[in-house]
């Protein structure tokens, strides 16, 4: 037997959630960044990197106002909804949506990616498609256990990154990151203000998916105290893990080589010390932990805005079963998976004008980010007007510049996304408007915000 639950068990500690917000992200240093250096050269990815930067700090300290005064599993959808009403509340929920669901399935190849570097004999979709059934089944099993084996993993991907460093110091040469830095010649051209912008799915990948800690907030102790410290501990070291693991990465030797791969740190390192070296092998091994970390810590925030958003009604209420054991939202995390495991199977046979479908997917899961981004710092500006008095343990610094320094960074990216990728963006806006007529008529059924508070919104608004 199953049941349907508004609540979930509150277990997870400041540490854990710190773990889960780094760990959400910490594969975006072991592979994807890399195709950046493809559109925009060392240099040029440098500064679309730097942009980026500004533009999650800035959002994670505006959106820690939201985590903590709303703390609640569908994140981005429950502050939109309650700002905008069911509109803004699909808008971000789908693409929160999108940002998770597609995001795990590029991990997963670079899992497989990995994998195929110690063991040429094993296939790269196989081990993706088993990494998901671990990884689902360890998630079912119950968040403590889950939220514990993201923090250990995350620890050891962190120690692997600085080991990375270390190992390749030796090799470093600032004259190899920046040799033909700029895309399309030696010196910054409208070439290179072109890659620049077309690099930024690349650059947003450094930091991906860290708002999702926000969707443990319902199973957070103390979740006013320990969420912002979380996220403000978060971002630090992940700017500082983002900036190091590329300059290192592109200083050891021709960079160009590293492009368009999807394990840029082993082939890095092999440059320095050789195929055959010990630091290699523990590189692919621990290295792996950094891509686990990712990958778990999405299939839990994946699970959670699928199950919020079922249990709000936009989405089948069977997917807000939770497992009367384990009480983990097991639907939603089955669900998620079987539409990865597609999309992993549809490697070989899909390219999106002419890009690797790793490629595509990243920019996919970074069009789904910027416009719930977007829909989140509009939230917390509305709700600044419609709930003054709602209580907000934790303030915006420097407001309002830090959420409009986030949007207009966000409002430019999205522009620069769209443009440069054309088709990826009509997929989305495809999807998106086959769920909006799906969600409407589910809409005209009623939500359920009589049984869930913190989507009632406030009286005129």
């Amino acid at each position: 037997m199953t049941q349907i639950a508004v609540g979930l068990n509150r277990t997870l500690s400041g540490l854990h959630l710190w773990g889960i917000a780094v760990g959400l992200v910490i594969s975006g240093e072991y592979f994807g960044w890399s195709y950046g250096w493809a559109q925009a050269g060392t240099l040029g990815f440098l500064v679309t990197t730097t942009f980026i930067a500004v533009m999650y700090t800035t959002f994670i300290f505006s959106f820690t106002e939201l985590t903590t005064a709303i703390p609640h599993a569908g994140g981005p959808f429950a502050y939109s909804y309650r700002a905008f009403g069911p509109a803004g509340g699909y808008v971000a929920g789908f693409s929160t949506l999108i940002e998770f669901v597609f995001a795990p399935p590029a991990i997963a190849l670079a899992i497989g990616a990995y994998l195929n570097v110690q063991f040429p004999q094993i296939d790269a979709r196989t081990a993706a498609v088993g990494a998901y059934f671990v990884f689902m089944s360890l998630n079912i099993a119950g968040v403590s256990v889950a939220a514990t084996f993201e923090l250990v993993v995350t620890v050891l991907a962190i120690g692997e990154l600085l080991v990375f460093m270390g190992v390749v110091s030796s090799g470093f040469s600032w004259s190899n990151f920046a040799h033909h830095g700029w895309a399309g010649a030696d010196h910054p051209t409208a070439a290179t203000i072109s890659g620049i912008f077309a690099a930024i799915p690349f650059a947003i990948w450094f930091f991906l998916a860290i708002e999702g800690a926000a969707m443990a907030a319902e199973e957070a102790k103390d979740p006013t105290r320990t969420i912002p410290r979380a996220y403000i501990g978060g971002i630090l070291t992940l700017v500082a893990l983002a900036f190091g693991t590329m300059i290192f990465a592109g200083a050891v030797g021709d960079w160009k080589s590293l492009a368009n791969i999807n394990d840029p740190l082993p082939q890095a390192m092999k440059i320095v010390v050789g195929a055959r070296s010990g630091w290699l092998h523990l590189l692919v091994w621990i290295g792996l932990l950094g891509l686990i970390a990712s990958f778990h810590g999405i299939i839990m925030g994946y699970s959670r805005q699928i199950f919020a958003l079922a249990r709000a009604g936009l989405l089948p209420r069977m997917l807000a079963a939770i497992h009367p054991r384990w009480r983990t939202p097991h639907r939603a995390i089955l669900a998620g998976g079987a539409i990865g495991i597609a999309a992993i199977y549809s490697d070989k046979l899909v390219r999106i004008a002419g890009q690797p479908l790793t490629a595509s997917i990243v920019t996919m899961s970074a069009l789904g980010a910027i416009v719930m981004y977007i829909m989140s710092l509009l939230s917390l500006m509305r709700l600044r007007r419609l709930e003054p008095n709602l209580e907000r343990p934790f303030r915006a610094p420097l407001y309002p510049w830090f959420p409009l320094t986030a949007l207009a960074i966000a409002s430019v990216s999205l522009v620069a996304i769209v443009y440069y990728n054309l088709l990826v963006s009509l997929s989305f806006a495809v999807l998106g408007a086959a769920g909006a007529i799906v969600t409407y008529w589910r809409t005209m059924r009623g939500l359920n915000e009589q049984t869930d508070p913190m989507l009632r919104r406030p009286e005129g608004a």
